[in-house]
């Protein structure tokens, strides 16, 4: 799996969790201390965050952290 394709599937991932739990990006961003900016480059696959963050996201919107990781090979 490509990097962009990594950062695309990670995108969809946390914007669907995020939708699930019913919270706004600024919601989220400030759950897990950073900028709303950044959730929505995450989203978009313009970025891709380290282990710890991916761990933090998933404990600010009640999941796995497989749920945001399902389907990168």
């Amino acid at each position: 799996m490509s990097p962009e394709a990594i950062r695309a599937r990670f995108g969809r991932n946390l914007a669907e969790a995020r939708e699930w739990a019913g919270l706004s990006q600024a919601e989220l961003a400030r759950e897990v201390s950073v900028h709303q900016k950044d959730v929505s480059l995450l989203e978009r696959g313009e970025r891709l965050p380290r282990l710890d963050r991916i761990s933090a996201l998933a404990e600010a919107l009640g999941v796995q952290l497989r749920d945001l990781l399902f389907e990168i090979e």
